[in-house]
């Protein structure tokens, strides 16, 4: 069976990795660590895990609603623990008397010490409190070198895990159909335009699926997409329904309050 038809070709690379992952821990009996996932990542790896008692599977993120995680396959002998997925939890403090910090800021500072995306999870922010959560190897790198984010001043100082901010991730579930998976119909039904001003938000540059900017109006949607759309907000598609009596696609989906 050939085991990408159930994929995107764009995911054909991770695939490969996550089978090679599986071979290594069949074969060597240690555990294997990978960096931060996104959900859709998450549900790649757990489909080519599936049910095998000699690769098991586990996911963490330093707090129970993480969107990014890491994975941890390992051998039946061994009992994942916390500490073994390597995560730090850094607290970003700052005057938000005078200074707010957004999401995007605070990655955008971050990825300018050439460190990608994965080896960063979630960044938690309140009105009086910002967190990020790290890969445990670049932490002290990451607090050493970041001293201002937009126009703030900020410390940054390594937390225990169980000092993790408390976020509310709010989603509104809701179900719609689509006459096909393609993001410009996908994002049509989801936010109510009509779908030639969803393929302007998509071609303009607008429109992110798993933090990946996607310019083609026919890209594919699957389950455990995150999809973002600048000023339409957050959604993720949750399962795929089958189609209904007129062949369209039934999709749950949420919405990010």
């Amino acid at each position: 069976m050939n085991i990408y038809q159930h994929f995107r070709n764009d995911e054909k690379v991770f695939i490969d990795s996550c089978q090679q992952w599986k071979e290594s821990v069949e074969r060597t009996y240690a555990p294997k660590l990978t960096t931060f996932l996104t959900p859709r990542e998450q549900l790649i790896l757990a489909l080519i895990i599936g049910k095998n008692e000699d690769c098991q599977l586990a996911f963490f993120g330093a707090h129970e609603s993480a969107e990014r995680k890491r994975a941890l396959l390992y051998p039946n002998y061994f009992e994942p623990k916390s500490e073994d997925f390597e995560v730090a939890l850094l607290e970003i403090a700052y005057n938000h008397k005078f200074h707010s910090l957004r999401h995007q800021q605070i990655l955008g500072t971050m990825m300018s010490l050439g460190i990608k995306r994965e080896k960063f999870g979630d960044v938690l922010i309140s009105e009086q409190q910002a967190q990020v959560i790290v890969s445990k190897d670049i932490a002290d790198y990451v607090a050493l070198h970041i001293s201002k984010i937009g126009q703030a001043g900020v410390t940054l100082t390594e937390r225990e895990l169980s000092e993790v901010m408390i976020v509310q991730d709010v989603w509104q579930e809701k179900t719609v159909t689509s006459s096909s998976m393609r993001i410009d119909n996908v994002l049509s039904s989801m936010t109510n335009l009509s779908r030639s001003k969803a393929q302007e938000y998509i071609t303009g540059g607008k429109v992110k699926i798993n933090h990946k900017m996607i310019e083609e109006n026919a890209y594919e949607c699957h389950e455990g997409d995150l999809i973002s759309a600048r000023g339409l907000g957050r959604f993720k598609v949750i399962a795929i329904e089958g189609k209904t009596k007129r062949e369209k696609w039934r999709i749950l989906f949420g919405q990010q309050k």
